[in-house]
Parts: C-alpha cells; sequence; structure tokens
C-alpha cells in the first residue's frame, strides 16, 4: 500500500514537529539552568532588596532630613532651593540635584552598613574558622535531588509519542481536494 503525497508531507511534518520539540525542550533546559545559577538568583534578591531600601530610603529622607531642611531653608524639601532663572521659564535647581544626591549616599549608606559590612564580617569569620560552613545536605536530600534531576531529563509520555509516532494525513481525514479538471456539465434531459 502506497502512502499518498499528502501522507508523506504530513510525516515529515510530523519528524518536523518532533526535532522542533526537542529544540523547544533545550530551549527550556537552558532557561531552567539559568533561572537556577546563582546569578540570576543573587539579581533577582539585590533587586528585590534595593526595592525594600528605596522605599527605606525614602521614608528618612521624607520623616527626617527634609523636615531638618525646612527648618533650615524654610521649605520643606531642596527642590526649588538654588534655583535660578528667567521670570516664567522653567529655573535651574541645583536643589533638586542636591536632594537626589542626599537620597543616593543615605540609600549606599544603608546597603552598605547593613548588607555588606556584615557578610563582610561573616565571610572574615569563616575563612578564620570562627563560623562553621553551612552544613552539607543530608545523604536523603541529595538522593532526592538526583532523582529530581533524572526525572526532569526524561521527556514526557507526550513528547515521546509525537517522536516515535509522528500523525499521519490520510486523504480521508480532512477535506477532499479540489478537482484538478472542471466537472462536465449535466446531460440535458429529454
Amino acid at each position: 500500500m502506497s502512502q499518498s503525497p499528502l501522507g508523506s508531507a504530513a510525516g515529515s511534518a510530523g519528524a518536523a514537529l518532533g526535532s522542533g520539540a526537542k529544540g523547544l525542550a533545550k530551549v527550556f533546559e537552558g532557561f531552567k539552568d539559568f533561572i537556577s545559577r546563582g546569578n540570576a538568583v543573587d539579581l533577582a534578591v539585590g533587586v528585590v532588596i534595593g526595592a525594600a531600601f528605596g522605599a527605606f530610603v525614602q521614608s528618612i529622607v521624607d520623616g527626617l532630613i527634609n523636615p531638618l531642611i525646612g527648618w533650615i531653608f524654610g521649605q520643606p524639601n531642596l527642590d526649588h532651593v538654588l534655583a535660578f532663572g528667567p521670570e516664567g521659564k522653567d529655573p535651574i535647581s541645583f536643589g533638586h540635584i542636591l536632594s537626589a544626591a542626599i537620597t543616593f549616599l543615605i540609600t549606599a549608606a544603608a546597603v552598605y552598613f547593613v548588607v555588606v559590612l556584615p557578610l563582610n564580617k561573616l565571610a572574615a569569620r569563616r575563612k578564620r574558622g570562627e563560623e562553621p560552613e553551612p552544613a552539607a545536605p543530608a545523604e536523603d536530600i541529595l538522593l532526592l535531588q538526583e532523582i529530581r534531576d533524572l526525572l526532569a531529563a526524561r521527556p514526557t509520555p507526550a513528547l515521546t509519542t509525537d517522536i516515535t509516532n509522528p500523525p499521519t494525513i490520510k486523504p480521508s481525514d480532512g477535506p477532499t481536494p479540489p478537482p484538478s479538471v472542471p466537472p462536465a456539465p449535466p446531460a440535458p434531459t429529454a
């Protein structure tokens, strides 16, 4: 029994789908590796901590620095202090730049004294042997991690089915193709 040209095209399309699925699996595997690397996790933690410190520093500026500036300069913030320019036009405001510089310095100091300095001290203690290294995972945890990795490396049943038995299209499965020769007109009835 010979296969129609439509069926062989579908078979090659199924094979292409199977190879595309393998390529897609490689893309997702690479994405999973990227996510689980320390760099991406560290970056995500840094963004979250940075947002939290931004809110913390903004509250210090709003609750402490701006009232002090208001007492000294008579204005609640530095935005309009040291501003000059022609009347009716936007002034050049060095106070706005100074306010941003103060916020930056407070943020940098908070990050340094709350995150960097304690972590450096912890690393120095570990180097001297005062602070023990974190314990290695237990043997059963290592075994479970190995099983998880082996299961993740296996292809799914649906992917295996698509690769081993690519779908074929039979002429009876779809709409009938248009005829290559138009049908003859009906015979006249007498």
